[in-house]
């Protein structure tokens, strides 16, 4: 088994908001998210709340008896709240918060999780997608009518600052979605399982925007995505998504890929 990783910031004059990391067949990536405009609420800021949250994640699941994904995840959203509910507004709606996604292999099974709008993909002959479609479906919602209208218009700050209160109202709530943020409760939400390998199959960990290569621009499948992973590295997968947002003028997102490839 080999693991391989990659992430890139969105904007080189920004610190990258996600993290990816690994461990002793444990690949964990981490998609920090804020609010613009709300920088205030938290002095260390969302790159500092993915790093910190992904690397409570790798240490507890290296633990004796770590118990599930959900727990660990848990755990560690309370450990990371904890250090900074002192000096930071934690429960602000518009405080860090992220998506989660993590694999967790030992012989031929994998756990897997996913909070939040990250992917977990096994390469088989129709890949195995696994993500959270809460988030996404409640952001299309929110934001359907910003499309149709003109950036900088009264009408469109109107509208994007009710598309923010829905997603706000909607976050960590039944019948909405559910995040990493500062309770350890939604980590019970999490969309987890685990499946049976094959000795020879392979898996990858993104970040939303890493994904956004085959959802939504549609440059490749999931098994192309597979058969780059294959062919070359993660980094490939991050520059083959780098030149397509410039040559469809797109705005950059952070991207990061995880890559477990077991023996052929």
């Amino acid at each position: 088994m080999t693991v391989t990783t990659a992430t890139s910031a969105g904007h080189g004059d920004q610190p990258n908001e996600d993290f990816v990391g690994a461990a002793a067949g444990t690949l964990v990536v981490v998609d920090g998210a804020g609010i613009r405009g709300a920088e205030h609420l938290c002095q260390h800021g969302v790159a500092w709340y993915a790093a910190t949250l992904g690397a409570e994640i790798l240490n507890r699941l290296q633990r004796p008896s770590p118990g599930d994904l959900r727990d660990a995840l848990g755990k560690a959203i309370q450990a990371v709240t904890a250090s900074h509910i002192t000096t930071c507004s934690v429960a602000d709606p518009s405080s860090p918060q992220a998506s989660v996604a993590v694999v967790r292999e030992a012989s031929n099974q994998m756990e897997y999780l996913v909070l939040g709008d990250a992917y977990v993909v096994v390469e088989a002959a129709s890949p195995l997608v696994i993500t959270d479609a809460r988030e996404i479906a409640v952001r299309e919602a929110a934001t359907q009518r910003l499309s149709t209208l003109t950036p900088g218009t009264p009408e469109h700050d109107e509208e994007r600052r009710r598309a923010i209160e829905t997603l706000r109202s909607q976050r960590n709530h039944p019948g909405g979605y559910w995040i990493a943020k500062d309770d350890p409760r939604a980590a019970r939400e999490a969309v987890a399982g685990s499946i049976d390998l094959r000795p020879d199959q392979c898996v990858a960990v993104l970040s939303n925007g890493a994904a956004r290569l085959v959802e939504p621009y549609r440059v490749l499948g999931w098994q192309g995505l597979f058969d780059m992973l294959e062919a070359g590295t993660p980094d490939a997968v991050l520059q083959r998504l780098r030149a397509e947002e410039e040559r469809i003028t797109t705005e950059p997102d952070d991207a990061s890929v995880a890559y477990l490839r077991r023996p052929r």
